[in-house]
């Protein structure tokens, strides 16, 4: 694998506290001369499941080698490992708590350490309520320097790594049953159910005596009323056109979406 000069970050920080930007501190006292890309720090808090997403609908953009930090860290200062995995084309970097299981789920890992050598930290004593800034970031950034995984800490086996599975759909004859998985910052609802389950087949979602037809474009739709598509991430979500899907259905994390196929 080719030395990576990208890091990518992702947390539930938010922007107002100066937590995402001492990370990028920390990253910079190593090297400041690395490509440090946000891929979002507005998650809800300690949600693992949005971090899951995101990393999974993300990852695979970026060049070779790329060094992803993630974290969404309800656990940190407790027993919970911290890890980084090498794939075949990319470096996590995180908490062992799930939050890559949906890449996991896709990828292999050739290489997994827990981050105990204390030389790869920002110092040798840590924060127990700031690891991003302590051990995640460093770490990343002397991965992305070109140290090799191996330095960072002790071997562990992939097969032990925490796993936070997506619930699966279900599939009954002409109906498929599944889940809310994610929801954007329009309020689209984007569901555990893939494009393939429907692909080249009509389709359409029944919910409280309401039929939503599937189409293709969020315009297919008058103004103000819901769709349901195939979203950008390859799973079928519900959209409002020019509106909030989440708050004109009355729809949250986890609540259960029955699409009918014909």
């Amino acid at each position: 694998m080719k030395t990576p000069k990208i890091m990518t970050l992702l947390s539930d920080f938010g922007r107002v506290d100066p937590y995402v930007g001492v990370m990028k501190g920390a990253i910079a006292r190593i090297n400041p001369n690395l490509t440090v890309i946000d891929l979002t720090h507005d998650l809800p808090p300690q949600n693992l499941q949005a971090a899951r997403f995101c990393l999974l609908s993300s990852y695979a953009y970026f060049p070779q080698g790329t060094v992803h930090v993630a974290v969404v860290d309800p656990g940190v200062g407790s027993s919970r490992r911290a890890i980084a995995l090498q794939l075949p084309d990319a470096f996590l970097v995180g908490p062992d708590n799930g939050l890559f299981s949906g890449i996991l789920a896709q990828e292999p890992v050739l290489a997994a350490v827990e981050l105990t050598n204390p030389q790869y930290w920002l110092s040798p004593v840590v924060s127990q309520t700031f690891h991003g800034r302590d051990i995640f970031a460093p770490a990343g950034a002397y991965l992305a320097t070109g140290v090799a995984i191996e330095e960072l800490g002790r071997a562990i086996a992939p097969e032990t790594l925490v796993q936070f599975p997506l619930a699966e759909y279900q599939q009954q004859a002409d109906r498929l049953q599944g889940t809310i998985q994610y929801i954007d910052r329009f309020g689209n609802l984007i569901t555990n159910i893939p494009a393939t389950a429907v692909e080249g087949k009509r389709w359409w979602v029944e919910m409280a005596g309401e039929t939503i037809r599937g189409d293709r474009t969020y315009a297919s739709s008058p103004v103000g009323s819901a769709i349901a598509l195939i979203g950008s991430h390859g799973y079928i979500e519900l959209a409002v056109n020019q509106g909030n899907a989440q708050q004109q259905l009355q729809l949250d994390w986890g609540a259960t979406i029955q699409v009918m196929v014909a």
